[in-house]
């Protein structure tokens, strides 16, 4: 990866930028239509792979806590890898943690998603 830019999060291609709006949201079916068919996710260790894992992903997802999330940081290597950073803060165990969300494009979709700190 680069080392940390001046890319704005308006910047972030608008497939991201739905996919983060919706999972914030909690709107899982609109969250997976940002991804490919095949799309794997991480998550905690945990992978998801196609569809209907992701779907059952999307919707747990962050359900059992409180917490807020901040958009603090987004870079690139190329135009098909992206990192967003999220800072978080809740009743989760630590209470305080800045996820890095790792992204890989295949056109206007997500192929991968790897979501770690």
């Amino acid at each position: 990866m680069t080392a940390p830019s001046d890319i704005q999060p308006d910047q972030l291609p608008a497939t991201i930028r739905g996919y983060l709006a919706a999972h914030d949201a909690g709107d899982a079916e609109t969250a997976l239509r940002a991804f490919t068919p095949t799309a794997v996710v991480v998550d905690d260790g945990v992978t998801y792979r196609g569809t209907e894992e992701i779907r059952r992903f999307l919707a747990k997802a962050g359900t059992e806590y409180t917490y807020t999330s901040t958009l603090v940081a987004v870079d690139h290597t190329d135009d098909a890898r992206w990192v967003a950073t999220k800072h978080l803060e809740g009743d989760f165990p630590g209470g305080v943690v800045d996820l890095r969300y790792r992204f890989v494009l295949a056109g206007d979709s997500i192929s991968e998603l790897v979501i770690a700190p």
